[in-house]
């Protein structure tokens, strides 16, 4: 009896540290970075910052979809994920450090980009841009605006949130290109109205004529549009196009994140990351490679101090001193196809 007594004591131990160690993985408050599968049966995955998995969940849906970033944004405690091989979103709500699907909403179009804003979701397809009004933790499933896109070709990218407008991305056709022009591509704005929805039905082109525009981050009233193919990044203010920042020595700043006074962008193919100081009317490289990675990235978040990059075979975490600069915390390897990355904060 007593040798089963100290066995019993043993195992019980050894029972409390293995939830210690569990634990450790999912400190409470830290932030979490996601991303999703992107694959016939997408799936959202669940990091901590030093890319450990923590979670994965079905989205309900199905990917596919390339070429695009914002296609997972974050608002409060809840997640969107784009399903484009099913024409849906899934939102998720966080209890704890885990989520779960709370509502699968409808898209008019394969949605490709999603962003949150005014008591919103907004939804970017391929050929629509659509508006979703939120109640606290619920959403309605059937749109309050929609607009159908400049070019509707397809090649929609991104769509971000500025003041009383929604900036949009398409990065034109290949084989397409208007004759005398660099390419066919366009940065276009919709209005809303004065509770968020998309109002009036249409879109406007801020810039056209234009080598691939890509990924955006907005802030306030200024939307960074990169113009990957010309190896440029764009200030849009007011429907206008401000500023025309070069990438110098890096090739294709396709995806663009934003915190504090730092713009990284992600560059495609010479895979690293540049830094970036921005204020006012100026967008100034201060550091041409800031991180280097080992594929092609397709997303870059940042957040919390916390930077997440999806490169094509990793999903590599970062973390950023007030310096701007980046330090390794982890690196999980990841599908081929995995879409999306954004920072989610950690609850206590």
């Amino acid at each position: 009896m007593q040798n089963l007594t100290e066995k019993l004591t043993r195992l019980g131990a050894i029972a409390l540290l293995a939830g210690a160690a569990v634990s450790a993985q999912n400190q409470s408050g830290q932030p979490l970075v996601v991303t999703a599968t992107n694959a016939a049966s997408n799936q959202l995955l669940v990091y901590n910052t030093r890319a450990q998995l923590i979670q994965t969940v079905s989205t309900q849906g199905q990917g596919g979809v390339s070429g695009n970033a914002g296609g997972i944004a974050v608002h409060d405690q809840q997640i969107a994920v784009v399903n484009f091989g099913s024409k849906s979103v899934s939102l998720f709500t966080q209890e704890g450090n885990a989520f779960k699907v709370m509502r699968i909403i409808p898209a008019a179009s394969s949605p490709v980009s999603v962003a949150f804003g005014n008591d919103h979701l907004y939804i970017l397809g391929t050929t629509t841009i659509e508006s979703h009004q939120m109640y606290g933790n619920e959403i309605n499933t059937n749109p309050d605006g929609m607009a159908r896109l400049f070019k509707a070709d397809g090649s929609a990218a991104q769509v971000g949130v500025v003041e009383n407008q929604l900036v949009i991305s398409e990065k034109g056709t290949p084989g397409a290109i208007v004759a005398g022009s660099s390419g066919n591509g366009v940065i276009e704005t919709v209005n809303l109205s004065a509770t968020g929805a998309i109002s009036g039905g249409t879109v406007r082109e801020v810039a056209g004529s234009l080598n691939a525009p890509f990924g955006l981050a907005t802030r306030g009233n200024d939307a960074y549009v990169t113009i990957a193919h010309a190896n440029e990044i764009s200030l849009v203010r007011n429907d206008a196009v401000l500023t025309i920042t070069g990438s110098g020595t890096q090739n294709a700043p396709c995806w663009v994140a934003l915190d504090g006074p730092f713009l990284f962008s992600s560059n495609s193919p010479s895979q690293t990351i540049s830094r970036y100081a921005v204020y006012g009317q100026k967008i100034v490289q201060d550091a041409a490679v800031v991180a280097s990675l080992a594929g092609d990235p397709t997303d870059i978040a940042y957040r919390q101090g916390t930077v997440a990059v999806i490169d094509g075979v990793n999903l590599s975490i970062f973390s950023v001193d007030e310096d701007g600069n980046l330090v390794l915390s982890g690196r999980a390897p990841i599908t081929s196809v995995d879409n999306g990355a954004a920072i989610v904060s950690g609850q206590n």
